[in-house]
């Protein structure tokens, strides 16, 4: 009985299952030709086609070279735009190889980590490399890297890719694989110094797509129509998937398609109806790979309808899917520079995107792509990619937590200028705080977060909104905000727009205290305020500070009690 070479124990019966799985992939034909690549090129461009295979497959051939060419000393890392397609995938692979999720094969997400010593192949999220990379700039622990859905073009993977052009430079031994699930990979192959592309088919049937005559004035009312049209007109057995915009959208779906179906009564075949979206628990999430409800009795057809956002487009395969509903939308993150304000608005998807949603619909048999647009839309309207989200973010944050090595503390030069043995005699000073029962202790911390973020704040007007000091923007406290009253004055860390302008993280001036003053603290040293409103002189802003500080400490303040012992002040 074949034994695996990962556990040292006989294969089971699940293993040999997938395997017969595996070979009907269409990626499978090209192994060898993938292994050739690898092996002579650097770096590997990898076209591959929804379905085809390639974020299952192509690791685990990855992890074959590295144990040929590298031994157990460094593994494979796989990257994911989303969360949820790191967490599935890796269950998926770990499957695959006959191995326990967490050993050979493991995830890594954004305060979660299932890997450990023996982990030869590790999913994760874009981000979480970038994570690494700080720490271990070379990343000397892996011998292949993957980037997946590179046609996403995520701020993180497009940072990852200038970030890996550099380190492949002086890493001869590591192997670079950069996958997109569109053709448009010529870029890709330019910045890359012409790397080889490999093309993959996709295994796909048939998928006939019909428009709308008239543009839709409510789209989500269209959708819904047509998944019960579908449920009760279509003869052919097969899921639905319907594309929406967010959480809220999709779990408004799922109520109004339920009750819809619940009113037709015993006649109508099951209809289950499932969610899903990024911030959904990881078990509701494998609720999409639940079979479809059995056909009643007098042969109505039992059917699921999985409503999501985009991440179904390229992440997720789920087979079963007959029929696509697309309205044509999708939330994407939009800068505003002129009010410095990142917000999700509902925005219209690019060709690439809706051929990616209609090819959902071909995976297990011949299927049918709704889309609730007009073809003159698609062809004129419609532009031919997403923009780059690069081209879209705010970079200022990205900047400072991923700052250029040539702007690192250089100790040879610090040493030549003295300013070393000033760190030196900085670092050497006991490091003091006030103790933790002194009644100063919260108002030192509203003078730290003060200090930092005297430019964030709003005052409560007469109208029962706030205005915000620095751009005199109207905005109202978030729904998810902890105050229990609106203070006349809050401190703020995001400035989000989305049904309204709202200002997220507050911390208000608590009731004024009977108890006397502190000392005003410096608000930023050669900081100008020439640009708060007019209404507002600075003197309005610093007595804001001492009152702000001057507060008796409250409850929801005890979140900051790590910063007891670290905290200067």
């Amino acid at each position: 009985m074949p034994i695996s070479h990962y556990t040292g124990l006989p294969h089971s019966t699940r293993y040999h299952e997938l395997l017969r799985r595996r070979l009907g992939l269409p990626v499978w034909e090209y192994k060898n030709d993938f292994m050739r690549l690898l092996n002579t090129h650097q770096c590997v461009v990898l076209v591959g086609e929804t379905g085809s295979g390639k974020t299952t497959q192509i690791p685990q051939w990855s992890v074959e070279f590295a144990a040929v060419t590298a031994g157990k000393s460094k593994g494979v890392a796989c990257t994911q735009p989303r969360r949820v397609a790191a967490m599935s995938v890796a269950q998926r692979v770990a499957e695959e190889m006959d191995v326990a999720l967490g050993q050979q094969v493991g995830y890594s997400i954004r305060f979660e980590d299932c890997s450990g010593p023996q982990t030869v192949l590790k999913y994760m999220t874009d981000g979480m490399l970038l994570r690494e990379a700080m720490s271990d700039p070379m990343l000397e622990q892996y011998r292949v890297i993957l980037l997946d859905e590179a046609h996403e073009r995520t701020l993180a993977t497009d940072i990852l890719m200038g970030v890996l052009k550099e380190v492949i430079k002086q890493r001869p031994d590591l192997k670079l694989v950069i996958m997109s699930a569109t053709l448009d990979a010529g870029k890709f192959q330019q910045y890359f110094d012409n790397a080889p592309l490999m093309n993959v088919p996709g295994r796909t049937h048939p998928v006939e797509i019909f428009y709308t005559p008239q543009p839709e004035r409510d789209y989500l009312e269209a959708a819904i129509r047509t998944v019960v049209q579908i449920h009760l007109c279509e003869e052919i057995a097969g899921d639905i998937l319907l594309f929406l915009t967010g959480q809220e959208e999709i779990e408004d779906a799922c109520k109004r398609i339920k009750r819809e179906i619940d009113n037709l009564g015993p006649d109508a075949g099951e209809l289950k109806c499932i969610p899903l979206y990024s911030t959904l628990p990881p078990n509701l999430q494998q609720r999409i790979f639940e079979p479809a409800p059995p056909n009643r009795a007098n042969g109505a057809i039992g059917r699921k309808v999985v409503v999501s956002t985009n991440i179904a487009e390229t992440s997720l395969t789920i087979d079963g899917v007959v029929f696509v509903i697309d309205p044509g939308f999708a939330k994407q993150k939009v800068y505003n520079p002129r009010i410095r304000v990142e917000s999700l608005l509902v925005s219209p998807i690019s060709k690439a995107s809706a051929q990616q949603r209609a090819g959902r619909a071909g995976r297990t048999k011949p299927g049918k792509c709704f889309r609730l647009y007009t073809e003159k839309a698609y062809k004129n309207e419609m532009q031919e990619n997403t923009y780059p989200e690069i081209l879209r973010f705010s970079l200022k944050r990205t900047s400072t937590e991923f700052t250029s090595k040539d702007y690192y503390i250089n100790i040879r030069k610090a040493l030549v200028n003295g300013f070393f043995m000033q760190l030196k005699i900085g670092f050497s000073l006991k490091r003091t705080s006030t103790e933790f029962t002194s009644k100063d202790y919260y108002i030192n911390i509203r003078k730290a977060l003060v200090n930092g973020f005297f430019m964030q704040v709003a005052h409560l007007e007469r109208t029962g909104h706030y205005l915000t000091v620095k751009d005199n923007q109207i905005v109202q406290l978030h729904p998810s905000t902890c105050l229990d009253h609106k203070p006349d004055w809050v401190l703020y860390n995001e400035f989000v727009l989305t049904t309204k302008n709202y200002i997220r993280t507050t911390i208000g001036r608590p009731y004024p205290d009977s108890e006397g003053t502190v000392a005003v603290p410096e608000v930023s040293p050669g900081a100008s305020l020439c640009h708060t409103h007019e209404r507002w002189p600075d003197t309005s802003l610093v007595q804001f500070v001492a009152n702000f500080a001057d507060s008796h400490h409250r409850a929801g303040f005890r979140a900051f009690n790590f910063l007891q012992k670290d905290l200067i002040v």
